[in-house]
C-alpha cells in the first residue's frame, strides 16, 4: 500500500511540476482582412525563463476551430504528460484557426482560395508574429507541423510546398485529395466549394507524381509520419501517398491502427506525434 501511495504521489507531483498552460491570442491579418484567433500551449516554466523553444503547429480539421485540440483532444494534459516524463522536449504548440462548423458560409481550409489566401497568412503573418512573441526558435531544425483530417492534409501540403520550413510532418487521417468543388443546385459556389477545390488543386498525391528529382531531394530533408485508422474512409489515399513517398525514397513512417475518423483515434495519435516531432528537432 505504501509503495502504491508513493508511486501515486510521484505521478501527481510530476504532472503538477510539468503543467503548461494554454493562452488564447489573435492576430489582425491584412492578408485575410480579418482577426484570426489561435491557441498557444506554453510549457512549464515559460513565464519564468527567457529560453527559446522549438515550435509545433497543430492543425484542426474541417468544421472545427482553434479550440478543438484543447477542448476535444485533451492536448494540454497529453503535452504535460509527454514533456513531464521526458518523452518530448519542452516546446511551444501553436493551434491556429482555419474554419468553423458552418462550412458553406465560413471559410475552412489551409490553402489559398479566391478571397481567402490562408497559406499566405500562415507563412507571412502568423508564423513570424507568433514565433517572435512566444520565443520560438525560428528555423527549420526546430519547427514541426502536424494535424488531423483537413489539418493533416494541410500539414503535408505545407511541407511539400515549403520543405525549407519544417523538420518533420505528422499527418493524422489526412485529407490529401478531393473531388473538384461541386456547385450548388442553382450554380452557386459556397465556401465549401472552394475548400474542396483547394484540396483538389493542392493534392498531395498529384504533387508526388509531378515532383522532379530536385524537389524530391528537398523533401528528403524532412521526416514524415502518416497515421490512419484501419476503418477510416481516408485510409486508401493515405496508403497511396505512403507508396509514392517510399518510391521517392523519402524518410516516411506509416501506421495503421484500429480505429475510425474520430477523436479517440487522434488523441492516441497526439501521444505518438509529439515525441516524433521532438526526436527530429536539432539537438
Amino acid at each position: 500500500m505504501k509503495k502504491t501511495l508513493s508511486l501515486l504521489c510521484l505521478l501527481l507531483c510530476t504532472t503538477w511540476c510539468h503543467a503548461g498552460r494554454i493562452i488564447t491570442d489573435s492576430i489582425s491579418s491584412s492578408v485575410l482582412g480579418a482577426t484570426v484567433k489561435f491557441n498557444v500551449y506554453v510549457p512549464s516554466g515559460f513565464e519564468q525563463s527567457q529560453d527559446l523553444y522549438p515550435v509545433v503547429y497543430l492543425l484542426h480539421g474541417l468544421t472545427d476551430t482553434y479550440t478543438a485540440w484543447a477542448e476535444k483532444g485533451g492536448m494540454k494534459d497529453i503535452a504535460d504528460e509527454i514533456i513531464g516524463c521526458g518523452e518530448a522536449t519542452p516546446m511551444v504548440i501553436i493551434m491556429p484557426n482555419a474554419g468553423g462548423p458552418d462550412v458553406n458560409n465560413i471559410w475552412n481550409g489551409y490553402f489559398n482560395m479566391p478571397g481567402w489566401s490562408y497559406e499566405d497568412f500562415f507563412f507571412n503573418e502568423l508564423m513570424p508574429t507568433a514565433e517572435r512573441k512566444y520565443r520560438c526558435i525560428s528555423d527549420k531544425q526546430h519547427r514541426a507541423i502536424m494535424g488531423l483530417s483537413m489539418g493533416g492534409g494541410g500539414s503535408v501540403g505545407y511541407c511539400q510546398a515549403h520543405p525549407d520550413k519544417f523538420s518533420s510532418c505528422y499527418a493524422m487521417s489526412p485529407w490529401l485529395d478531393s473531388e473538384p468543388g461541386r456547385e450548388g443546385p442553382n450554380g452557386e459556389k459556397t465556401k465549401m466549394y472552394y475548400t474542396s477545390e483547394g484540396v483538389h488543386e493542392h493534392s498531395a498525391l498529384s504533387f508526388m507524381d509531378k515532383a522532379d528529382d530536385a524537389t524530391k531531394e528537398q523533401l528528403r530533408t524532412l521526416k514524415w509520419f502518416l497515421d490512419c485508422g484501419d476503418d477510416d474512409f481516408l485510409l486508401g489515399n493515405t496508403f497511396e501517398l505512403y507508396k509514392k513517398m517510399r518510391f521517392a525514397r523519402l524518410n516516411t513512417e506509416f501506421r495503421v491502427r484500429n480505429g475510425v475518423h474520430n477523436w479517440e483515434y487522434w488523441r492516441a495519435s497526439l501521444r505518438l506525434s509529439l515525441p516524433f516531432a521532438s526526436r527530429n528537432f536539432a539537438r
